[in-house]
C-alpha cells in the first residue's frame, strides 16, 4: 500500500493512485504479480484457517465450532460486500466527499477488466489482495465478544461496519483521503486495520457485558495447540499483509519481511518474560499472543523501520500489550474475551506511534519528510489514530444499539450456559 500513496503523474494529470486509475503506460510486471498473487493467498490464509484456529483453540470446548464458523462466515461475507460496494467506496474517487469516502464507480467492480491495471499489476489483483484485509479485519472483532453473540446479529454487525466504518477508514489512509494527505504513515494496517478492529471490539465488548460466569467460572481455553497452529499461520501470513503491502517484489518488501519477523519473535519473548516474572510460568497462550502482538505492532511500520526500530517496537509491544491484557483488563473489568482490543487495539496503537520515531533514518528507517521532525510525526501519527478511534467507536456503538433493538445482540442465558455450537448450530466437538 505504500505505493498506493505514491501520486502518478501522467499526460500533465495527477491523480491519487489511490483511486487505481487504467493508464496506457502502466505496464504489467510479471515479477510483481507473481508476489501479489502470493502475497493474496498468505493474507487470505490468515483468516481461514489462522484466526479461526486461533480463537476456536482459545474458547471453551462448547463454543468451538461456533468461534470458528463467526471466521469462516465473516470470509464469505466480506468476500460479496466488498465485490458489492467496498473496494469502490475505499479506492475510488468520492468526488466532493473524496477525504472521507471514496465514490460508486466499481460498484459491483463494473468496469473492471483483466486488463484493468493498477501500478505495474492488474486491478483485479489489487482488489482481491485488499479484499483479504477487508476480511480480516471485522473478523478479528470477534475475539473480543465470543460466547455470547447471536450469529445473525454478528452477520448484521459485521455486514454493516465493514460498509460504514471500515472501507471509509481505509479510504482515508490508502484511498486519497484525509489521513494520507495529512502525512499518516501506515504501512500495512495499524490504524486501518487493527486500532479500527481493536476499537470496535472493545465497544462490543462493553455494549454486550461480561459472559455468564464471567470472574468465577474457569474459561480456560480448551486447546491451546489449535491456537498455536492458528498463531503460527497468522505469523506465516503476515509476510503477505506487510511485505505485501509494498505491491511490488522488491528491496522494500524484502525489509518488510525482515522487520516483520524480528519484532514478532521479540515480542513473544517479551510478553512471555514479562509473564515469567508476573506469573512466575511463561505460557504457550502468553507467548503466542506476544507473537500476534508484535505482528500487531510492527504492521503500520514494516515498510519504514529497519532492524533495530523493529526489534525495540516489538519489545514494547510485547510487554505493553502483556500489560493490558492481564492487568488493565481486569482492573477495569470489561470482558474482552480473546483480547482483541488488549492485542490488536493497544498494539496497533502502539506501532502507529512509534513509526513516528523510527521512520527516521537516525534510526535506521527510511527517513521522514522533507521538513518534518520526529515530534511533528508523532503528532500527525497520534492524529490518524485518534480519528480512527473515534469514528470506529461512535459508529460501531450506533450500529450494535440499532442491531440490539430489532433482533437483538446477544444469546439467551441458557444458550450461553449450554453452548453456542449445539445451540446456534446443531453440531458439536466430541
Amino acid at each position: 500500500m505504500n505505493k498506493n500513496l505514491k501520486l502518478l503523474t501522467t499526460a500533465g494529470l495527477t491523480l491519487a493512485a489511490g483511486s487505481v486509475p487504467a493508464f496506457a503506460e502502466d505496464k504489467l510486471s510479471a515479477g510483481d504479480t507473481a508476489w501479489m498473487l502470493t502475497s493474496t493467498a498468505l493474507v487470505l490464509m490468515m483468516t481461514i484457517p489462522g484466526l479461526a484456529l486461533f480463537y476456536g483453540g482459545m474458547v471453551r470446548k462448547k463454543n468451538v465450532l461456533a468461534t470458528a464458523a463467526q471466521s469462516f462466515a465473516i470470509c464469505c461475507l466480506m468476500t460479496v460486500i466488498w465485490m458489492i460496494v467496498g473496494y469502490s467506496l475505499a479506492f475510488k474517487d468520492g468526488g466532493s466527499l473524496n477525504a472521507f469516502v471514496g465514490g460508486l464507480e466499481s460498484f459491483f467492480l463494473k468496469g473492471m477488466t483483466g486488463d484493468s491495471m493498477s501500478g505495474t499489476i492488474p486491478e483485479t489483483v489489487f482488489m482481491v489482495f485488499q479484499m483479504t484485509f477487508a476480511i480480516i479485519t471485522p473478523a478479528l472483532i470477534a475475539g473480543a465478544f465470543a460466547d455470547r453473540m447471536k450469529f445473525s446479529a454478528m452477520l448484521w454487525f459485521m455486514g454493516l461496519w465493514s460498509i460504514i466504518v471500515y472501507s471509509p477508514v481505509c479510504h482515508w489512509v490508502w484511498g486519497g483521503g484525509f489521513l494520507g494527505g495529512l502525512g499518516v504513515k501506515d504501512f500495512a494496517g495499524g490504524t486501518v486495520v487493527h486500532i479500527n478492529a481493536g476499537i470496535a471490539g472493545l465497544v462490543c465488548a462493553l455494549v454486550m457485558g461480561k459472559r455468564e460466569g464471567y470472574g468465577h467460572e474457569n474459561m480456560a481455553p480448551h486447546n491451546l495447540v489449535l491456537s498455536m497452529i492458528g498463531a503460527s499461520l497468522l505469523w506465516v501470513g503476515w509476510f503477505g499483509f506487510n511485505a505485501g503491502s509494498e505491491l511490488a517484489a522488491d528491496g522494500t518488501a524484502g525489509m518488510a519481511m525482515v522487520v516483520t519477523q524480528i519484532a514478532t519473535a521479540a515480542a513473544a519473548l517479551a510478553w512471555m518474560f514479562y509473564e515469567w516474572g508476573t506469573h512466575g510460568k511463561p505460557s504457550m497462550l502468553g507467548i503466542i499472543s506476544g507473537a500476534v502482538a508484535g505482528l500487531v505492532a510492527i504492521t503500520p511500520a514494516s515498510g519504514f523501520v529497519g532492524p533495530t526500530g523493529a526489534l525495540i517496537i516489538g519489545i514494547v509491544a510485547g510487554v505493553i500489550c502483556a500489560w493490558a491484557a492481564t492487568s488493565l483488563k481486569p482492573k477495569l473489568g470489561y470482558d474482552d474475551s480473546l483480547d482483541a482490543f488488549g492485542v490488536h487495539g493497544v498494539g496497533g496503537f502502539v506501532g502507529a506511534i512509534l513509526t513516528g520515531v523510527f521512520i527516521s533514518s537516525s534510526f535506521g528507517g527510511v527517513g521522514l519528510d522533507d521538513g518534518v521532525t520526529i515530534g511533528g510525526q508523532v503528532w500527525i501519527q497520534f492524529i490518524g489514530t485518534l480519528a480512527t478511534i473515534i469514528w470506529s467507536g461512535v459508529a460501531s456503538f450506533i450500529i450494535l444499539k440499532v442491531i440490539d433493538a430489532t433482533i437483538g445482540l446477544r444469546v439467551s442465558k441458557q444458550v450461553e450456559i449450554e453452548g453456542l455450537d449445539i445451540n446456534l448450530h446443531g453440531e458439536v466437538v466430541q
